[in-house]
């Protein structure tokens, strides 16, 4: 099983190398490769995304990703900044569905940005649609407004667009794994104003007669937001499109106390998957040695689950964090009084010691 590993930038290559220590410790065969993405790329080859680096995630059966972005390339052209790699990544993969679950452990209710009772035992999966919608859409650009309220002014446009196989896909991944859990969809969608999305609600209800067994509910996007604050565990499986989906997923990270514990998965239709932590790479903190781990080794975890088959090793990893976290050790993001204050090695010391089986260190300094 060959996995290639992608850094990239910021404190992507401090997640990442603790995601692959607690790999190594598995009795898996693993050949992992590593190459250079997002800023790091373009300082070693002038593009975020070179054609060795797009080569390689063609040829893993799974790629671990760690995070893109820097506020110095903030003034390059859209197509060199580091984020297209991402976006270069999925288009090339084909990598339509992603999976962002929310879950809430025990030991980080009091974690939340929300009371307990409102997060305790929370467990959401949110499914976004991810090589479509307005981030992808063609024509987009800068020109002279010809009409509107401003002719002869500078206007920038994009373009949100969707067709049915796209949709239709993507709800059949959403209602697939409802049935795995407990069996109700919530597609959100801007039916009442957008075109696009009263296409979107019109063909996930043609799909869900399909699937007779799964409840269907739609909600517009902007009461979803505030149903995510009010009652969190109303939901099951989200499915949305890709700008909603991006910005509902990363409210959803602070419901579980920090979006450092939230991993993820892009999938082709085969199967074959991007697994990254949903934050992004901090560069403020990059070099510290306090950001968090866990959403990266918990990305791991999916990998192993979803592309891999290798679901008890998946087990392992998951049933380390949670004992990690009962054991007290906590990263800056999820610290609170009465628990103890570890970096990013020490927290990845501790994952990689609870699944090699060996007693996990309490005793460490902040």
């Amino acid at each position: 099983m060959k996995i290639a590993i992608l850094p990239g930038d910021g404190i992507g290559t401090e997640i990442v190398e603790q995601a692959v220590r607690v790999l190594g410790v598995l009795d898996l065969r693993l050949e992992t490769e590593t190459a250079l993405v997002g800023g790091a790329a373009y300082e070693a080859h002038g593009h975020p995304l070179p054609d060795s680096t797009l080569k390689l995630a063609k040829a893993a059966d799974a790629i671990l990703f760690g995070a893109v972005g820097d506020w110095k390339y903030d003034k390059l052209e859209r197509a060199l900044r580091p984020e297209q790699a991402i976006l270069g990544l999925r288009k090339h993969l084909g990598l339509f569905a992603n999976f962002r679950p929310a879950l809430c452990y025990e030991q980080l209710t009091h974690a939340s940005s929300l009371k307990p009772e409102l997060v305790a035992g929370l467990d959401i999966l949110i499914i976004r649609e991810l090589t479509g919608d307005i981030y992808f859409g063609q024509p987009r650009g800068r020109r002279t407004a010809v009409d509107g309220h401003f002719p002869g002014a500078e206007e920038a446009f994009d373009t949100m667009r969707y067709s049915r196989p796209e949709i239709e896909r993507i709800a059949h991944v959403a209602f697939q794994a409802a049935r795995k859990r407990s069996k109700k969809v919530t597609s959100v969608d801007k039916a009442n104003v957008l075109e696009t999305f009263q296409f979107w609600k019109d063909v996930v209800t043609e799909v869900h007669a399909q699937y007779p067994d799964v409840e269907l509910e739609h909600m517009y996007v902007d009461n979803a937001a505030m149903q995510l604050v009010r009652a969190p565990k109303k939901f099951d499986v989200v499915v949305t499109g890709n700008m909603f989906g991006d910005i509902l997923s990363d409210e959803a990270a602070m419901l579980t106390g920090s979006i450092g514990m939230l991993p993820s998965a892009s999938l082709d239709k085969a199967g074959k998957g991007l697994y990254e932590p949903s934050h992004g790479s901090a560069p403020d903190i990059a070099g510290k040695g306090v950001a968090n781990p866990l959403a990266t080794i918990l990305s791991a975890a999916m990998m192993l689950r979803f592309s891999l088959n290798r679901p008890a090793a998946a087990d392992r990893i998951e049933h380390a964090v949670k004992a990690v976290l009962a054991a007290g050790l906590r990263t800056p993001d999820i610290w609170s009084e009465g628990t103890t204050k570890v970096g990013t090695r020490e927290m990845g010391d501790a994952v990689v010691a609870a699944v090699a089986g060996k007693t996990i260190a309490t005793k460490t300094k902040s």
